[in-house]
């Protein structure tokens, strides 16, 4: 399968020990202030891709806007999703897919053939982006939350109309704040429910480690911080040695020893195929969303 231009020289930019590490010269903009959003500005400025006065931000709630400024504060807050786009060179749309056809209406006519649009809205498909704001210059991303301490994992796919720098750009966007690749459009329900809605499936792992340890009588706080490095350290593990996840659980499990033991309560009470069936039902969630 051909992917495209960008995804080649993204893969070459990635292999630069530079890539991502360079200030951006352009102005960004945030159509719409949630969690999301915060979490890309406050990642790039903390990585220091991106000034936070280069930055500017709108949303119906004043108590967003103001949320984002608490942790950009050199924001500038726009007074309508028009000036977001009037005063970027690309612009993020960063609201809920249900409130997308209401955008939509707002920009449409406004977006000139100067803004690159980069969608970070789950479930919505490049194709009613590009007819939604009558532009072809749009690239759809999936972030993820861990983006705020520089761990992101990000994907993101390219409309016709979209150059090879203008993906390489969005490849260093996304990649000072995590990892990121170009992939092609029909991956991104399935990278929607493993990274997108992941972090959440891991949070709720590490608290129910987290529980275990409490049960065996363990202080809350130390259990917490034990379950949290565990998971940290075979994640790095897996990153670092390249190997099949199989294999190091292997390496840790000792014929009759603890390990096997524990392993077979997750294998009774079906852990892995929960697992499975999560992503699947986020990914199917995903696509449910693209047809709304």
């Amino acid at each position: 399968m051909v992917i495209s231009l960008a995804l080649e020289a993204t893969l070459r930019a990635l292999a630069d020990p530079m890539y991502g590490n360079k200030m951006l010269e352009i102005n960004l903009g945030f159509v719409g202030a949630g969690q999301m959003a915060q979490a890309l500005a406050r990642g790039l400025v903390q990585a220091e891709s991106i000034l936070g006065r280069q930055l500017s931000v709108y949303d119906p709630l004043p108590e967003a806007v103001e949320a984002f400024r608490q942790h950009v504060p050199d924001a500038r807050a726009a007074g309508d999703n028009r000036q977001v786009v009037a005063d970027s060179d690309v612009f993020i749309l960063a609201v809920k897919p249900q409130a997308m056809q209401a955008v939509f209406d707002e920009l449409r006519g406004h977006v000139g053939p100067g803004s690159l649009v980069v969608s970070i809205a789950a479930g919505v498909s490049l194709e009613r982006l590009c007819s939604g704001l009558d532009t072809q210059r749009v690239i759809r991303v999936m972030p993820n939350t861990p983006c705020l301490v520089g761990c992101g994992a990000a994907a993101y796919a390219l409309a016709e109309g979209v150059s090879a720098a203008d993906g390489e750009l969005v490849g260093q966007l996304l990649s000072t704040v995590g990892t990121s690749a170009c992939v092609p459009e029909e991956w991104l329900d399935a990278i929607t429910g493993l990274s997108g809605s992941g972090p959440a499936f891991v949070f709720a792992m590490i608290e129910a480690l987290s529980d275990g340890g409490v049960l065996m009588g363990l202080p809350r706080e130390l259990s917490t911080a034990f379950a949290t490095q565990t998971v940290r350290g075979a994640a790095q593990m897996v990153t670092d040695t390249g190997e099949h996840p199989a294999i190091l659980r292997d390496r840790v499990t000792s014929p009759g020893g603890t390990t096997i033991a524990g392993l077979q309560v997750l294998e009774s009470r079906a852990v892995r195929a929960a697992c499975i069936a999560a992503v699947q039902a986020a990914a199917d969630r995903s696509r449910v969303l693209s047809r709304q």
